[in-house]
This record gives structure tokens, C-alpha cells and sequence, in this order.
């Protein structure tokens, strides 16, 4: 083949690769299919010009300039004589053109499946960064939607590793550090507190023998967990193995939430070997592990359970922020909404119940809430909440500060428990909860007609209209219950999250049998490194969470109850 041919060949195979380029723009970089088809047309196309181009250029003068060539040796323009010698010179055998074939079909089959196989890698990296939306988490990772490429490592850089300081929570100074011998008694924790000693009871130590946390037991929880965490060095290091990837980016900001914990309390965090999941619903079913001579359950962290699971109940991301639904973290979305509820007095709000959120979560509780959108029916305004185009305003219509208009406010849980109840009891409006199933970690302090009034759901209706009628006959009361749910918001600080953490953290630690070590595939994650991580959004919401050291003792844990 002359040099012009070989040249207008490499032409033709930049060409296809310019269309593989301009389909990728068009399509996005996640679309593989038509990349490996319009790779395969590259290499196919590049192969076939490369011998018509050669075929031509044994017929006829080079075009070039330059002296052609011939496979097998060198052949003199004009030259070569004629017959049966000449037509030999100007055609290749025919072996070595089935040769050439077949080699370029193979290479075409080896690119294929190589680049199968690197899109189905990707298709299940593990994250932090998840982007989930399905139901379920058991599937793999997709990674077909146009968006960038999972990053399967906590450390983003080459040079950013977690090492002192990123990794070595703050010391508090000898001025700021608690005094352990100080007079001062210790502040008692919050009744809620009580449910540590009652969530981890089926692996409590038995007077016999037996009981506790083992290697095996710990490991029958990985086939519900999303990752494992494990806290090592004294409260001084951070390991996390990945299994699946989460919703949003909620095992981001829990990730976080354990690195701010080992900055509010460094040096008091025990070494643990723990199994998280971070999807809704509870998986460990409790009528699945009583009776005597059970097997112990699988101890698997969560956000909610119920009273029929096991599953351990640990503070939600939504307290460091939910970036995607705009709404800061805890500590500044509480203040507010306070200061949002003070503009309107109790008496001078609307004298009906009001309801705002997303239905369409598989929750047939908030389908039929629908139907209660009457305020002169039923006394309530049920109001649908659209986040996709929320995200397009700007979030300027869900302000939570701003919907404290109303004496009543509803809450309904969706596919499980909501952490939009945290939010409606901060306005002080009087809160109706209907028929709450799941737990989460401090919602076994409500008390119906205390800091709440009750719905059924079974007549929801009905219900709603007879807790506003009631209300409204005795405002004063109805005030108050609304005030008391509002100020049990207010003591659950972080100051009271990060307790909770603590305690139950170490609680769990007593119960361990073995020395946590972090696996091989776990890797660890510091406060950089997350940081690293986060998009610009994110970043605000997590460094606008970040902690520092206590400065007093942590509250003091009340002993177990008898009956556990």
C-alpha cells in the first residue's frame, strides 16, 4: 500500500473515532451500547479502506509521489513485466488477506469484551457518592443515566491520605477539656436514652454464659447492610467497606456524621465492628429470632425500626443536612423555623390542619390523605409537594420556616418513617400523628395528648376533623401540646445526637467478643477525604456541619431496667 493510501486509512479511522466522540456528546458518556458499535464500525472501517486503498494503488501510478510497495518486498514503479510474474506482483496471496481478517474481527471481539467487561465493573462500584432512586436496594449500580462515573475510593487524590491531622480528631485543650473530677454533677440524659439498653438486649450477656457479639453473629448482618463500619485507635481512625450504594447521598453525611462524632468526643469513641444499612425499612424480623435456643440476631444498624424488629436505631444524615432537598443541618433548620413560628402567634394561625409532602413514596397511608383535602369537610389542607420542581425554583415554596401558618400540622409516615417529624413538631403548632409504626431513635419520647394529639387511620378523615374540632373548642390545651412538642425539639440539640451516638456506641462496644480490625477492602475515611468527595453543594451542607471538641461531660446514661 502506497503512503497516501495508508494515510487517507488512518483519515477514515480519526473520522470514525470523531463520530464515536460526537455521539458521546450527544447521548452522554454513559451511553456504552452505541459506543462499542460505533467502535467496532471504527476498527472495521479502518481495516477494509486499508485494503481496498492498497488493492487500488497495485493498479495504478502512486498518486503520491512516492515509490509502492508490496507485501513480500519492493517493487519499482513500471517495473515487474508482465504475465502470470506481473499479476502475481500486483495481487497479495490469498492467505495473507484471510490472515489480515481475521486478525482485525478478533481484535474487534477482544475490545468488545474487554470494554464489557470494564462497563459492568463500573456498573457495580461501590460509593459513597450513591444516586439510587429504585425501591430496592439489591441490584447493581447503574450506570447508564448520564452522570459521572461512580469514584469507588474514599481518597479522591493520590496525595490525599488519612493521616495526622486529617485523621486525628482535635485534642481539647487543657482549658477547654472536661473536667472529670469536677463537682459539678453531670446532666441525666433524656428518657429516650432508655431505649439503648432495650434495642440491644437480644445480645446481652446471659449470668450463665453466652450471649454477646461475635465475628459470625456481626457477619450474618452483611446480606442487609450497605456498608461496614469499624472504629479503630482509640476513636482515632475511620474504616468503611461499601456493599452497595445508597439513596441520595445519605452514606456521605452518615459517614460524616461518625467522623463529627470522633471530633465532639475525641478519645471517649470506643473501637467498634458495626453492619449499617441505610435504606428505610427494617429487615430483622423479630418473630424470626425469639424462643429459647434461637441463634442470636443479626445486629444491623439502621434509622427506624418498629416494635416488631430488631433493627438498632441510630440518628439520621438528614441532622447534618439534606443537600437534596435543601435543607440545612439540624442545628440551624431548627432555629429557623422557630424563628419562622414566632411571626404568627398560635391563637392567629389558621385554625385547620395542614399537611404538605411528597405522596407518591409507595405509602398508602399518604394516598389516602389525599382524600381528607377539605377544609370545611374535614378541616385540612393536604398540600402535594413536587421536588423536581422545587429544585428548578430554587426551593423558594418549601421553606419549612415558613409553613407554620397553621394551628395543626400532620404528620404521615411514607415507605417508612419520615424525618419530616423532627420539622413539624419545631413549629409549635399542635401536632396530629397518624397511627406512627416505625421508630427512630427519639421518637419513643412522644406521648399522646402530652406533646401530641393522636389520628386513626382507619376513619382518617374523621379523625383529623375531630382532633381540630377538639383543639379549637380548648385552644389553651391545644397550645400546649403543640409548645411541649416544640420544646421537646429544642433539647434534641446535637449536643443531645452526639450522646446518643456515644452511648450507644459504647453499650454495643461492651458487648463485642472479638478486637475490631477493618478488612482488606475496607477503606478509611477522614474529614478530608469526604470533603474530597462532595460535590459544592454537599460541601456547604457538611462543612456547615462540622464539629468541635465538648466542652462538658457527655449526659449521664441511666442503668438498664429491671425488665431487660
Amino acid at each position: 500500500m502506497d503512503g497516501c493510501g495508508m494515510q487517507q486509512g488512518m483519515a477514515a479511522g480519526r473520522s470514525s473515532v470523531a463520530q464515536i466522540e460526537e455521539s458521546e456528546a450527544e447521548n452522554g458518556a454513559g451511553s456504552y451500547p452505541s459506543r462499542r458499535q460505533l467502535l467496532a464500525a471504527a476498527l472495521l472501517t479502518f481495516h477494509f479502506r486499508f485494503h481496498y486503498r492498497y488493492f487500488r494503488s497495485l493498479r495504478r501510478p502512486s498518486a503520491c509521489g512516492v515509490k509502492s510497495f508490496r507485501m513480500g518486498g519492493y517493487m519499482p514503479e513500471g517495473g515487474g513485466g508482465g504475465g502470470r510474474a506481473a499479476r502475481a506482483g500486483r495481487y497479495p496471496p490469498l492467505a495473507s488477506l484471510v490472515v489480515s481478517t481475521i486478525a482485525a474481527f478478533s481484535a474487534v471481539i477482544v475490545i468488545a469484551v474487554l470494554h464489557s467487561a470494564y462497563d459492568d465493573a463500573l456498573s457495580r462500584t461501590r460509593t459513597l457518592l450513591g444516586h439510587n432512586l429504585e425501591p430496592t436496594p439489591w441490584h447493581p449500580f447503574p450506570h447508564d443515566k448520564g452522570r459521572p462515573p461512580p469514584r469507588a475510593a474514599l481518597r479522591c487524590a493520590s496525595y490525599l491520605a488519612c493521616l495526622p491531622p486529617l485523621s486525628q480528631p482535635p485534642r481539647p485543650t487543657a482549658s477547654s477539656a472536661p473536667n472529670a473530677s469536677s463537682s459539678m454533677p453531670r446532666r441525666r440524659c433524656p428518657s429516650y436514652f432508655a431505649s439503648i439498653h432495650r434495642d440491644l438486649a437480644p445480645w446481652r450477656r446471659r449470668p450463665g454464659g453466652g450471649g454477646g457479639i461475635t465475628r459470625e453473629v456481626l457477619d450474618s448482618a452483611r446480606a442487609r447492610a450497605s456498608m461496614r463500619v469499624i472504629i479503630t485507635g482509640g476513636g482515632t481512625r475511620l474504616h468503611v467497606d461499601l456493599y452497595y450504594a445508597c439513596v441520595q447521598s445519605r452514606t456521605l453525611f452518615t459517614v460524616w456524621s461518625l467522623l463529627q462524632l470522633m471530633r465532639r468526643h475525641p478519645g471517649r469513641v470506643p473501637d467498634v465492628d458495626l453492619m449499617f444499612d441505610c435504606m428505610d425499612r427494617p429487615a430483622i424480623n423479630r418473630t424470626e429470632h425469639g424462643g429459647e435456643g434461637a441463634p442470636p440476631p443479626p445486629p444491623l444498624f439502621r434509622y427506624c425500626t418498629t416494635r416488631d424488629h430488631l433493627d438498632v436505631p441510630f440518628p439520621d444524615w438528614s441532622f447534618w443536612g439534606w443537600p437534596e432537598t435543601h435543607i440545612e443541618p439540624w442545628s440551624r433548620e431548627f432555629k429557623s423555623i422557630r424563628q419562622g413560628a414566632k411571626k404568627v402567634r398560635w391563637p392567629e394561625r389558621v385554625p385547620t390542619a395542614y399537611w404538605k409532602g411528597n405522596p407518591d413514596v409507595a405509602s398508602p397511608l399518604r394516598l389516602a390523605l389525599l382524600a381528607c383535602n377539605d377544609t370545611n369537610l374535614w378541616r385540612a389542607e393536604i398540600m402535594r409537594q413536587n421536588w423536581d420542581e422545587e429544585a428548578r425554583s430554587g426551593y423558594q415554596n418549601s421553606k419549612l420556616s415558613s409553613q407554620c401558618t397553621h394551628r395543626y400540622k400532620i404528620y404521615a409516615e411514607g415507605f417508612a418513617w419520615s424525618v419530616s417529624l423532627k420539622y413539624i413538631l419545631s413549629c409549635g403548632s399542635t401536632a396530629l400523628l397518624i397511627d406512627p409504626l416505625y421508630q427512630d431513635f427519639f421518637s419513643r419520647a412522644l406521648e399522646p395528648r402530652v406533646n401530641h394529639l393522636p389520628v386513626s387511620a382507619l376513619g382518617m378523615c374523621e379523625s383529623i376533623r375531630d382532633a381540630v374540632e377538639w383543639g379549637n373548642a380548648h385552644p389553651d390545651e391545644a397550645e400546649r401540646v403543640g409548645r411541649r412538642g416544640q420544646r421537646l425539639m429544642q433539647d434534641l440539640g446535637m449536643d443531645a445526637v452526639y450522646d446518643y451516638m456515644l452511648h450507644l456506641l459504647t453499650e454495643y462496644a461492651k458487648l463485642q467478643d472479638f478486637r475490631p480490625v477493618a478488612p482488606p477492602t475496607a477503606q478509611e475515611a477522614c474529614v478530608g477525604s469526604v470533603l474530597c468527595l462532595a460535590d459544592a453543594h454537599q460541601r456547604k451542607f457538611l462543612e456547615a456541619s462540622a464539629a468541635s471538641p465538648a466542652t462538658a461531660e457527655p449526659c449521664s446514661l441511666p442503668p438498664p431496667p429491671p425488665d431487660v
